[in-house]
């Protein structure tokens, strides 16, 4: 799987610290993986918690109650630490690991991602279509480019150099389908969108990066030989 480069990655990875077992540290703002011993920024992780019936849950918002357990938001790395029973020592207790844990991680960041996508359009954050998206670009840098994982090549490049041609620096988000982006802006499907800079923008490249730990983020071979 792909991953972004960590000069353009906030969740900017640590040094690994002190053995543990990834248990909660609250007057740290790093948490240690239970399943790599990394202390990382928790942007960089994902927090698990205990159901009341012994179940690991996901709390993607970092708000339920309970200790919690920190594993890298990594595909390869929740699947470790559900089949090596990580979460059986960081909870020090049994536990019941929900079957394709992984999967169930990666369709949660994929809702928070539309969610908040959703927000952003409902602030005038966001918008799409690729004579709108054209036009904001004339506005002001965006915080990023939109583009359609099954969108088309030539479209896309279109809107990239436009952005790139005005600004540096431009951030493209492509590991959302045009169905997936549809939902977050009430359409059956879009190819094309901009979120606008701002505190909005901010959480949701936040959820993003979390989201391409589980599955692919092909703007990174996109535009890499028209780059050089």
């Amino acid at each position: 799987m792909t991953r972004p480069h960590p000069e353009s990655d906030p969740r900017l990875i640590a040094d690994n610290l002190e053995d543990g077992q990834g248990e909660e540290d609250t007057s740290s703002p790093e948490r240690l993986c239970a399943v790599t011993r990394e202390r990382l920024p928790k942007a960089a992780m994902l927090r698990f918690v205990l159901s009341p019936d012994g179940i690991v849950t996901p709390d993607i918002a970092e708000r339920l109650p309970g200790r919690g357990v920190w594993v890298k938001a990594e595909r390869g790395v929740v699947e470790t630490a559900a089949r090596k029973g990580a979460f059986a020592r960081g909870f020090k207790s049994q536990v019941t690991v929900p079957d394709d844990l992984a999967g169930f991680v990666e369709r949660l960041l994929l809702k928070r991602t539309v969610e908040l996508l959703g927000l952003a359009r409902k602030a005038g954050q966001a918008i799409c279509g690729f004579d709108q998206v054209r036009d904001a670009l004339k506005e002001g840098a965006p915080a990023f480019l939109l583009e359609a994982s099954d969108g088309a090549e030539d479209g896309r490049s279109k809107v990239y150099f436009l952005a790139k041609a005005l600004y540096s620096g431009v951030k493209v988000a492509g590991a959302l389908s045009a169905p997936e982006l549809g939902m977050a802006f009430g359409r059956d499907r879009v190819i094309h969108g901009l979120v606008r800079r701002g505190a909005i923008a901010e959480n949701w490249e936040l959820a993003y990066r979390r989201l391409t730990g589980f599955r692919e983020a092909p703007e990174l071979t996109w535009f890499k030989d028209t780059d050089r």
